[in-house]
Formats: C-alpha cells, structure tokens, sequence
C-alpha cells in the first residue's frame, strides 16, 4: 500500500504543472510571432523604401529625358533655320526669315525659347558689306555693339519674333562675348549644334536674365568642309536661339512633381554653373540629393540633382501597415489559440486519466472520430449492410443517421451493379484500400459524385463490423472542373475571333492608307495641274524669279507624290503574305540588271554576279531587296569611270553587293536604313529615302541582318543575311569568296 500512496498525492497538482508549462509554451509564441513580425515590418519597410527610391529615380531620369527630347525640338528648329539659309542663294531677306519663324509658332510649340535668330561672321570688309546690303534692301542704318575693331565679328543680322527687345539685339556682336564666342566656334569646328555656357542674356534693352544659347553653322557649301582652315573659310555665320532658364521649367511643360526639386549644373571642363533649377530646390549643401546623373548635351556636361521633397513613401505603405495590425492581430489570436489548447490538453489528460481500460480509451478516440470527420464514414457488416454512420454521412445521403442504420449500403447508389467484381473487391481490401467512384442519389433526388474508399476492419471472428468506407463528396470539385473545361473552350473561342479581329483590322488598316494616299494626291494633282496652266498661259506674265518658284512647287508635288508611292511600298512589305519558296538569287540579280541596262544603254558598267547563290524567301521581297541594292549601286556609280557592281556570298554564308562608287561616310551608317534619311544632296543623286529602309525590313521578315561599310570616293559595301543562307553556311556549300 506505500506504493500507490505518493502517486495519489502528486496527481492533483499534475495537471496545474502542465497548465503553467502549457503558459510559458503560449508566452513564448506570442513573443516569437511578435518578433517575426517585427522583422517582417522591418525588412518590409526597408524594401518599400527601396521601391520608392527606384520610383524616384525613374521619374528622375524621365525629367531628363524631357529636357533632352525639348532641347532636340529647339535643334529642329535651329537645322530648318540652316535649311533656309542653305536653300537661299543669297542671305535670306527680313520677310522671309520672318516667315519660316511665324511658322513655327514658338510661343505654343516651342515654349521656353526666346527667340530664333541668325549671326553673320564676317570681316571688318564683309561688316561693311553687309551693311551696305542692308541698307539697300530698306531695313536702314546697321551697326554693331559693342563698337570696336576686332578681326572678326558675329553680329545679330535677324531675330524673330519681333519686339521692342528683339529689334534692340539687332547689331550685338555676340563674338566679342567670350562664353558666346566658345560655343560658336564649337559649333564652327564640329559641325553640329553646340550650347554655350549659362550666360547672362546681355542685350541691349534686354533684362540681363540667366539663359543658354544654341547655335547651329551655315556654310556655304552643303558638304562639311573636311579641315579647319576649310571650315573657317566656308563659315557664313550661325543660327541661334537663346532660352531663359526661369522660362524653360515654368513653360516646356517637363510635368515637374510637386514632390521633385532639380537642379542641372553645368559641369564641362571641371567648373560647375547652375543652368537651371526648381523653386523648391533646396541649394543648401546639407540638402539631401537623392539622385544624381551626368548629360553630355551638344558639347556641354550637364550634371542633374534631384531632391525628394517630403518623406520618401512608396504606395505600398498603407498596406504594409494593415499587414502589421493583421500580423500583430494573428499573434493575439494564436497566443489564445495556444492557450485554449493548453487547456484543452490539461482537460483532456483529466478525462484521460479517468478511463481504466485502454480498450474504451480507442473506443472513443474511433467514436470521435466518426462523429467530427467532415467525410462521410460508414461502418458494414459482411453482407454490406450499414451498423453504423456519422453525421456527415448523414448530410451527404440528406437523411438522418438513424433511419441509415440497417438499410443497404449499395442501395444508396444510381449504379447499385458495382462494376467491380466482389473477388476483385476484397483481394484489393487485403493489399490495403480499395477506391472506387460512384454516383450516390440523395433522398430529396439530388444525384451526387462521391469517391469511395473501403478498407477491412480487423477484429475478433465473430464480430459484426467487417468494412469501413469513407464517402467524399466530390460534386462541387467536378462541377467546377466542368466549369473550368468550358472556359478553356470559350478562351479558345475568343482567341480565335480576336485572331479574325485582328485580321480584318490589317484589312481596314490598309485601305485606309489606299484611300488616303489617294486623298492626298488630289491635292497634289491640283498643285501640279493649276501650276502647269500658269507656266503655260501666264508665262510672259510671271517674271524669271516666279517662273523659278512655280518649277519649285511643281517639283515638290511630284516630289510629295513619289514619297507617297514610297511610302505605300514600303508598308505593304510588313503586311503582305509572306510565302517562303526556294529561291535561285544569280538569276534574280541577272534580271535585275538588264533591267537597269535597258533604262541607261549608254552606260558601261562591269556587273559581276557569283553563279549558284541560293537562299529560301519571298520571291516578290527578295526581288524588291536586288532591285532596291543593285539600283543603289548602279546609281552611285553614275560619276565613276570603269564602274564595277558585284553581286556575291562570303565564306560565312552572308550576302554582298559591292560597288566602287560615291561611298559614304562610315559616321553617318546608322541613318542608312532609316525612312527618308540621306548621306547625299537630291541635286547629286535623285531619290526618296525609302529604299534601303524597305531592304532593312525585307532582311528583318526573312530573319536575317543588314549592315553596311563604305568610305566617301571609295563605294560601298551591303551585306545581308537570309534564312537558307545561314544553312548553307553550316552545310559548306554554295560559298563564294567576298573578294
């Protein structure tokens, strides 16, 4: 009896230790989710910090952008200033310089800019010149300021639009000006568009206001003088346009948020000036920048410094804070989870402790089971009748568990035959579980999809229990699949009529660039039309300068409707069936160039075309593409005496038709395939623009690449690439050497 004593004293307090244990586990989970969490919030805010930052950046260098894409619009303008005076014979007069800057209408489309004005370079004999010029064409007395003998002089002969201002800076020799001076004699040397340093915008009459000014040279000649000395001498003078920075932000319309200060500094040679910068921008050194990048923008390093202001937040914060309060709220409720459940263990242990045999103990652990499984659970005899069910049995049969017990199982079933032979049945109950799918019809008629899983339940030999089967109710799962079939059928459907969409679309889309090709050639026939009657009726009416003016608008029509053809040919080359064919390109090129023998019979140019070049394409493309090359050729080796074309493959399989023709300069080869831009004047060689862009995208549809390598005075080489002449390169076969 002294055994059992000790253990009757020790049970009551049990299940109190279990309890505190059952405290301190609930403590320690709210602290370690409490501290989860707080990790969570702290490398959570970091990244959101880091997203916003990203932001800003982005945002950033697309006020950069901005600037740069505004700054190339001054250019434009600028190079149509250029054009005019290089399209005049002579200096252009007031009125028509005053025409080509009322066209661009610079207050709306050119916010920010000044003005557009053009500075002559000339000698103190072409000072006097120019004076005298002046003076003969009406616009009275020019002198230049500030007064002075110097060797050179960059006076301001036109500045539009006129004002009190603008008439005022007439005269002021920007060349006397150091920082002015620079950029202009940058602009001189390279040949390009080049910015001068932030300056005071000292004009007489003028308000002295910070700004930069662009220039841009005119030459006499249209080809770039190649050495200095040549530059100097064919220099006429320059194009301007000044901009006033305070200006630049408040009307270029950069979308500047209120929450970004900038400032651009101008870094070129070590020194730093402000350009321009935001009213918001704190100068302060101990302003926090929180970005900062370098421009290299005609000739000048402009550096950009942005600010953030207000605290750097990302759209993702609010959230983050609702993640906190839910994290925080989850800890909560799983430290009460944790600490009901340490309860309901010390409870159960109590109830535990009261069984004394270990058989009632399984017993209801199996009863419990049954009863709060959400699967349906079905206890049957050896002839398959039911002994006993759970209640979601119940619910599945839509019956009461009561009124189950005693029927047949099988008679719940639409297919009460199962399929599976009973030996079948019970040699897969004794290699473990047998499952099966059966439709089970509800007492209300409902005919329900359910899996079935029998095992064998072992116990004595005279026992009344011989199955368990659980009963999954499957339904809803299924219907849902169905459902899931038949949107993947629909998908399928819609992707086909967007398909038929989109093809009606490329239909529209090409008649519409027919009919309004045809739309803008009535115009053109009518300019056309109505300036041939006035050439042929009014004739020794319209002197030799109008004469001249009318052959100019004629011209541009016919000019205005070739590019039109252009333009429709090279659209059609993306749009157009591509139907891919052995094709054999020797006799391609052969064609090609009698073509072009027959247009200029007089001509004698040696025409070498490699025998047995192959390839895989479009036959209509491929022909376009010799045609578009081979008449290059031809037509830049108009002015080369004992003229040679080749037409050939190199040893690794890439196409080539060389010439030793005009060339061109190897800087300018990316225009090459660009639409309508061209390294020669249409005086020298007659052209659209269009051709070797329409090549680049025959090239492109075939999948393979075009490049070009030239030299002025030495010709041109194209090489290009197609689909079969790739395969032929790794075969070895048809490969001519490139020469």
């Amino acid at each position: 009896m002294a055994g059992p004593a000790p253990s009757r004293r020790l049970a009551p307090s049990a299940p109190r230790t279990r309890l505190r244990r059952g405290h301190v586990l609930a403590v320690l989970v709210l602290v370690g989710s409490l501290l989860m969490v707080a990790l969570y919030a702290r490398n959570a805010s970091e990244r959101e910090r880091r997203l916003a930052e990203g932001s800003f950046v982005t945002e950033a260098e697309r006020l950069a952008d901005a600037v740069r894409q505004r700054l190339l619009q001054y250019e434009l303008s600028i190079r149509g200033g250029v054009a005019l005076h290089s399209a005049a014979a002579d200096m252009p007069t007031t009125r028509q310089w005053r025409g080509y800057v009322e066209g661009l209408d610079i207050a709306r489309q050119l916010p920010g800019m000044v003005g557009l004005g053009y500075v002559a370079y000339v000698d103190p004999r072409g000072l006097t010149e120019l004076q005298l010029r002046r003076r003969a064409q009406g616009d009275g007395l020019f002198s230049v300021v500030p007064r002075g003998a110097r060797d050179h002089y960059g006076a301001i002969v036109y500045f539009e639009p006129e004002s009190t201002v603008s008439r005022a800076t007439i005269g002021y020799d920007q060349y006397s000006d150091p920082g002015r001076r620079a950029a202009m004699d940058a602009a001189r040397d390279t040949g390009q568009v080049r910015l001068s340093a932030p300056v005071a915008l000292h004009r007489p009459g003028g308000d002295g206001k910070p700004g930069v000014l662009m220039f841009a040279p005119v030459y006499r000649t249209a080809r770039f003088p190649e050495t200095p000395v040549a530059r100097e001498n064919a220099l006429i003078g320059w194009v301007f346009a000044p901009f006033r920075s305070e200006e630049f932000i408040d009307r270029a319309g950069l979308g500047v948020g209120p929450q970004t200060a900038f400032r651009i500094v101008d870094v070129t040679g070590g020194r730093q000036v402000p350009v321009l910068q935001t009213d918001n921008f704190d100068a302060d050194p101990s302003g926090r920048v929180l970005h900062t990048l370098t421009q290299t923008v005609y000739g000048r390093s402009w550096r950009y410094d942005f600010q953030h202001i207000g605290p750097l937040l990302s759209g993702g914060m609010r959230e983050l804070q609702t993640t906190l309060v839910t994290g925080v709220l989850a800890s909560l409720l799983l430290f009460a989870v944790v600490m009901t459940l340490a309860r309901t263990q010390s409870r159960a242990e109590v109830l535990a402790r009261r069984l004394s045999d270990s058989y009632r103990r399984s017993e209801q652990r199996f009863r419990n089971a049954m009863r709060y499984s959400a699967i349906g659970m079905v206890l049957l005899d050896r002839n398959g009748t039911i002994v006993e069910t759970n209640p979601a049995m119940a619910g599945i049969a839509g019956m009461d568990q009561g009124a189950m017990t005693g029927t047949l199982f099988s008679g719940y079933f639409v297919d009460s035959q199962d399929p599976v032979s009973r030996t079948q049945e019970m040699q897969a109950l004794r290699e473990g579980v047998h499952r099966s799918t059966r439709r089970l019809r509800r007492c209300d008629g409902d005919l329900r999809e359910v899996h079935l899983a029998s095992t064998l339940v072992l116990g004595e030999a005279d026992s009344e229990i011989a199955r368990l089967v659980q009963v999954d109710d499957v339904t809803e799962r299924l219907r849902a699949e169905a459902q899931v079939h038949a949107l993947n059928r629909t998908l399928e459907s819609r992707v086909e009529q967007r398909t038929r969409e989109l093809t009606q679309a490329n239909h529209e889309l090409e008649s519409f660039a027919y009919i309004v090709s045809h739309d803008l050639r009535a115009p053109l026939r009518s300019i056309d039309g109505f300036g041939r009657i006035l050439a042929e009726r009014y004739s020794e009416v319209i002197d030799a300068q109008g004469q001249d003016y009318l052959a100019r608008v004629r011209n541009a029509a016919a000019r205005m409707d070739a590019l039109i053809d252009a333009l429709l040919k090279m659209s059609r080359i993306s749009r157009g069936e591509f139907k891919r064919s052995p094709l054999d390109l020797s006799r391609l090129a052969e064609e090609v160039v009698a073509e072009l023998r027959q247009t200029e019979p007089e001509r004698r140019v040696e025409v070498v075309v490699a025998p047995g070049l192959a390839a895989e394409g479009d036959a209509a493309l491929v022909r376009n593409l010799l045609q578009n090359l081979l008449g290059n050729a031809w037509k830049f080796t108009a002015g080369t005496v004992d003229a040679r074309i080749e037409f050939g493959r190199q040893a690794d399989g890439a196409f080539f038709v060389r010439d030793n023709g005009a060339g061109f300069n190897a800087e300018y080869a990316g225009k090459l395939f660009r639409p309508f831009q061209r390294l020669h004047r249409e005086d020298e060689y007659k052209g659209h623009g269009v051709g070797l862009a329409s090549v680049k995208r025959i090239v492109e549809r075939h999948g393979g690449t075009i490049s070009a390598q030239g030299a002025p005075g030495q010709g041109a080489t194209f090489r290009f690439t197609l689909a079969r002449a790739a395969q032929d390169a790794r075969s070895g076969t048809g490969a001519a050497p490139a020469g």
